[in-house]
């Protein structure tokens, strides 16, 4: 469970009330009939089985169930009040729950501003970053986090990977945490000395109203390609759920990148001041690459800021990284020449273009694993290996279940546009038949194939299988070849039918070395 504030305000529940603009609560049944307000609310959580005592309990709507069924449990454990809308308030009742009910029609919609209020996180004393976009978002976060701590700062990280408090680190559920969840973290984040938080901030999280209450002194815009389509339905409502985060309700400043055209139309339609960004000119700051050298590039910008700056991480898309992460820090006050430095620190960012190294060392293809996940990105990670690979480019991938699935296809053709051997495999299939998932994703290899590019194919469905075949296939190639195993990253489980199997892909990988150095040997 994530932390929270070791000695958290105690709120009055009429003062929760009058911020919902709702009367003062009652207790749910007749047992209590004297309750006035006065109870003192010291947390909020959406999740029964996290309830600690003096929790205000929100029960939302769910899918397959209302949280109002288990308003019992949470009594159980102290929550002191429920917030649910008029569905679970009759349920409430229904189950003789004896706690004071708070009734909007909409709990989730206001669920961020309540958290905010108990946590005393509206306004945070943080400097907040939140960063937004289909690709690039845990790298950049991991720059500007990085890049603040070489710069004597002390910031917070909150992302797909995980959340840093100091050196506590916390296991990531989800992107964006649920806004209690969120308020409680800054709060402790402030608790403890820290002066920032840099978040990556997901279009679910935008929809879903987890980062209300929070204002970004800086958001940040890396791009959009088709993702989350599941979700959202088209790529219009994706991109209005990205945009809200550039409004004053979410943001003070902004920094888009419009090397695309939905970042070209977020700088147009964006309502607080924007400051925009691309590569090769017609930006505020702009990315002049440097033809000798992929890595390095010179980044101009406002009132003559000039900086010399490298990659750490390989590819043209962690260039831009690497610009948009300086950019973000200049906007946030720092001074450029300093920043020039401090971005230059390699953040170490898990699962993203990491590289493995089998045990003792010794001659090997280059060996990757990345998150890439989108068919951009998967293109854009494989282009970016191309430069460094003499032999065979190898690219292990397949797509998620019960996910956007009319990007199957165009992820298969993208790996196919690039490799020169496509491993087609499992990813998390969820509760999909994998095999039906295996096939969208040949069959954007096989119309690649079929416009006359010459690309091998194998389909191995079993993922551990898929990545010791894509090793064994380019070992006598030595550091000739590369192998890149896409889609998971830093993921720890392989989710099968609704079951999650202990798998990590850089793991598999090292065996996977492993075992062809010991073939060859033997």
């Amino acid at each position: 469970m994530p932390p929270r504030p070791t000695s958290p305000p105690r709120t009055p529940l009429r003062e929760v009330a009058a911020l919902l603009g709702v009367p003062v609560p009652q207790a749910a049944t007749a047992a209590s009939p004297d309750v006035t307000g006065v109870t003192g609310v010291t947390g909020v959580t959406l999740d029964s089985r996290a309830v600690l005592p003096g929790d205000l309990y929100a029960a939302l709507p769910g899918a397959r169930a209302h949280g109002a069924d288990f308003a019992a449990a949470a009594a159980r454990s102290g929550a002191v009040a429920v917030l649910t809308d008029d569905d679970g308030a009759r349920r409430v009742r229904a189950a003789a729950v004896d706690l004071p009910t708070l009734v909007v029609p909409d709990p989730r919609g206001v669920l961020g501003h309540v958290a905010a209020a108990v946590y005393g996180t509206e306004p945070t004393p943080l400097r907040m970053v939140g960063i937004t976009g289909t690709n690039g978002k845990t790298t950049t976060a991991y720059l500007v986090h990085s890049a603040l701590t070489a710069l004597g700062r002390r910031p917070g990280l909150i992302g797909t990977v995980e959340t840093r408090i100091g050196q506590e680190r916390v296991e990531s559920v989800r992107t964006t945490p649920e806004a209690p969840e969120l308020h409680a973290l800054l709060a402790v984040m402030a608790e403890r000395g820290l002066d920032g938080c840099v978040m990556e901030v997901s279009s679910h999280a935008l929809a879903q109203h987890r980062v209300d209450g929070a204002v970004y002194d800086v958001a940040l815009f890396t791009n959009l390609s088709q993702d989350h389509l599941d979700f959202h339905g088209d790529m219009e409502s994706y991109f209005a759920a990205k945009a809200m985060l550039f409004t004053p309700e979410h943001s003070r400043r902004a920094v888009v990148c419009v090397d695309d055209d939905w970042g070209r139309r977020l700088a147009t339609v964006a309502t607080v001041p924007v400051q925009t960004l691309a590569t090769g000119g017609g930006a505020d700051w702009v990315v002049h690459p440097d033809e000798r050298d992929a890595a390095a590039f010179v980044l101009t910008g406002p009132d003559g800021v000039r900086l010399a700056l490298r990659s750490s991480l390989p590819g043209a898309f962690n260039v831009t990284n690497t610009a948009m992460a300086a950019a973000v820090l200049v906007a946030l006050g720092e001074d450029p020449v300093a920043v020039g430095r401090a971005v230059l620190v390699d953040p170490h960012v898990p699962g993203r273009m990491e590289r493995v190294l089998r045990e003792g060392g010794g001659e090997q293809p280059l060996a990757v694993v990345d998150y890439a996940h989108t068919p951009d990105a998967i293109g854009a990670a494989l282009r970016a290996l191309r430069p460094d690979t003499r032999g065979r480019l190898v690219c292990v991938t397949g797509a998620g279940g019960d996910r956007d699935r009319d990007k199957r296809r165009a992820m298969g053709a993208a790996a196919a546009e690039v490799a020169d051997l496509v491993v087609v495999t499992d990813d998390n299939p969820r509760s999909e038949d994998p095999a039906a998932i295996r096939e969208a994703v040949l069959a954007g290899v096989q119309e690649v194939r079929a416009a006359g590019r010459e690309v091998e194919v194998v389909v191995v469905g079993d993922r551990r299988c898929a990545i010791r075949e894509a090793v064994a296939a380019v070992w006598d190639e030595g550091a000739d070849a590369t192998v890149a195993v896409v889609g998971k990253g830093h993921e720890r489980g392989q989710d099968v039918g609704g079951v999650v199997h202990p798998f990590d892909d850089r793991d598999e990988l090292r065996e996977a070395l492993r075992l062809a150095a010991g073939a060859v040997t033997r």
